[in-house]
């Protein structure tokens, strides 16, 4: 299973591009895309999924130009978008029936599945009940258990654990973890901590472009031995993230510790084991 996407740029007028010629090759496994809102992920991910098609530049699932033929994307594809809508009067065994049903799944196992999926995402106790009365994070999960009914070989999740708290988190990437080794999952986030979990390899976006791929480790030594930690005075703040890339501050009384990006130190620094958001943070703001 592979899939290339070769200088695909989406542009909306003459001046405005959401994606802007992006290249990018994955094969099995977890690709986590990081960039801030407005990045293009969900543009990209739109794409993929043969929702939007590209201004320029092609998809190819396995050599195969999915822009041509859509249907072959389709048939092996789990997509969960940032805006997921449910019916709220269904209960979820009806709602993930009902989903089942327009992918053209069917037959004896289907209620194995379902009941699988919904035990994985912790919502067996709720799962005869409408899912209008669910909270944001049970409807989050739904839509996580629809994406995942035909056994896909490539999944796609836009922002998936909005609403999520944290043990629903870990179920999450649990589960998440065991689709990866037969199929490509492509993780959306600007939360770092989403990713870096479970990504085998992180794509840091902006603006549209790509500015960063490969494996979590390659992304994080970029700025290796370039993290401190410097203790400084409260005034000087403004002066100080004027002239370094600040990751993180801490405030003490009229003291600030700053974590930030430097190639040499400042003052009487402390140096940090490096964190994949702090490459994400020094390649989005450099």
């Amino acid at each position: 299973m592979r899939l290339d996407i070769q200088n695909v740029s989406k542009r909306y007028n003459y001046k405005k591009y959401g994606l802007k010629e992006y290249s990018l090759s994955i094969e099995k496994g977890i690709l986590g895309l990081l960039g801030p809102n407005g990045a293009g992920k969900s543009t990209l991910l739109k794409m993929i999924a043969t929702i939007s098609k590209p201004s320029e530049g092609i998809i190819l699932l396995n050599k195969n130009n999915v822009i041509k033929d859509p249907n072959y994307m389709r048939k092996q594809l789990g997509y969960l978008p940032q805006d997921f809508g449910v019916y709220p009067n269904l209960n979820a065994y009806e709602f993930l029936s009902y989903m089942a049903a327009l992918k053209g799944i069917g037959g004896n196992q289907l209620n194995q599945k379902i009941n699988f999926l919904l035990e994985g995402l912790n919502l067996i106790e709720v799962a005869k009940k409408p899912i209008g009365n669910y909270s944001g994070g049970m409807k989050q999960r739904i839509g996580i258990a629809q994406a995942l009914l035909n056994n896909p070989k490539i999944v796609l999740f836009d922002e998936p654990t909005v609403g999520l708290d944290p043990e629903e988190r870990v179920r999450f990437r649990n589960l998440i973890s065991e689709l990866a080794n037969d199929c490509i999952v492509i993780l959306s986030s600007h939360i770092v901590s989403d990713i870096d979990t479970i990504a085998d390899e992180v794509a840091i976006m902006k603006e549209g472009r790509l500015l960063s791929q490969g494996t979590q480790k390659t992304i994080v030594d970029t700025v290796k031995g370039k993290v401190f930690e410097t203790i400084i005075a409260k005034e000087d703040i403004h002066n100080f993230a004027n002239n370094h890339i600040v990751l993180n501050t801490i405030r003490k009384k009229d003291k600030i510790t700053v974590r930030h990006i430097s190639e040499t130190g400042y003052g009487q620094h402390t140096p940090c084991t490096a964190t994949l958001e702090d490459a994400y943070l020094y390649t989005t703001k450099k």
